[in-house]
């Protein structure tokens, strides 16, 4: 006979025990523990596997945007036909300037002693408003003479306000003095090279970078 306190029971058996949450937390551990150790591990493989991948992009180059150069509107004016050499050396352009005249100016060979001298004009336009550059060029017979002038010509100039070196390539050619007009809003550059001296006289804001872009 069956005994009595077994017989409503069910034939399935009881379930497992719930494990305790000491057990749980400890499995929640290292879980969260392979998960982050996989992580690296995918990090590390995609590092060295993957090239370029933890490597610093190089930055975009710099784009530099130069602004063309100004040209002249107008053809530069003929030369006289007695142009000697030094005269045909002068250039026809500078900047958006061209050649528009050129006279002899004897006050530099009567009393400064120059072999030749002639005062040449750069101009924007035909218009009376253009923008003019009044340039003095003289040549001396050795380089002593035209030292001597250019000293003088700065001193009668006044107080500079810019003055340097002229360089030939790396070579020193004589030198160059920046001093204010005698118009305001104008501005005198004065400056030897070798046996050349020239004077050119224009709005300040314009006649320096003519200066620069001079080839004498």
């Amino acid at each position: 006979m069956s005994d009595a306190r077994t017989s409503g029971r069910s034939g399935t058996g009881r379930g497992s025990p719930r494990p305790s949450p000491e057990v749980i937390r400890r499995r929640r551990l290292a879980v969260g523990a392979l998960a982050g150790g996989l992580v690296v591990v995918v990090a590390l493989l995609t590092a060295f596997v993957w090239p370029g991948f933890a490597q610093t992009p190089e930055p975009e180059p710099a784009v530099t945007v130069t602004a063309a150069a100004p040209t002249p509107t107008t053809s530069p004016s003929a030369l006289p036909k007695d142009a000697t050499t030094f005269l045909q050396a002068m250039p026809g352009t500078v900047l958006q300037l061209a050649l528009a005249g050129a006279t002899p100016h004897d006050e530099w060979v009567d009393g400064a002693d120059a072999v030749e001298a002639w005062s040449v004009t750069y101009a924007e336009g035909d218009a009376a408003d253009a923008a003019k550059v009044d340039v003095l060029a003289g040549q001396w017979e050795d380089g002593d003479a035209a030292t001597r002038a250019y000293g003088a010509l700065v001193k009668a100039a006044g107080t500079p306000s810019d003055e340097g070196e002229v360089l030939v390539g790396t070579e020193t050619a004589g030198a160059y003095v920046v001093t204010p007009g005698s118009t305001t809003g104008t501005a005198v550059v004065t400056w030897r090279n070798g046996t050349a001296v020239l004077q050119a006289t224009g709005p300040a804001d314009l006649v320096e970078r003519f200066y620069s872009a001079f080839p004498l």
